[in-house]
């Protein structure tokens, strides 16, 4: 009887280890229950990305102001009848 106990006591540490540390355990589901989440995050971030960038593009191809607002900002240009003007500090 002792045997049979001590069977069982040792087939159930090892049913115990399995779930709690084992391969498919908690502590594994766990881990990519994180990863599943950053990733989601991860994706959010690059779908608002991804729509800026559509909004720009579409921004750039129907309409003039954007390119125009890109060609002053980022280049310096100046329009046709446009005068520069530039404040030198004291």
């Amino acid at each position: 009887m002792k045997t049979l106990s001590a069977l069982l006591l040792i087939l159930l540490l090892g049913l115990q280890y399995s779930l709690w540390a084992g391969h498919g355990g908690l502590a594994g589901i766990w881990r990519l229950t994180q990863a599943v989440r950053a990733q989601q995050e991860e994706n959010r971030a690059l779908r608002e990305r991804n729509l800026a960038l559509e909004a720009e593009v579409r921004d750039l191809k129907q309409g003039t102001a954007a390119i125009e607002e890109r060609a002053r900002n980022e280049l310096g240009m100046i329009g046709k009848d446009e005068t520069f003007y530039q404040l030198v500090g004291e």
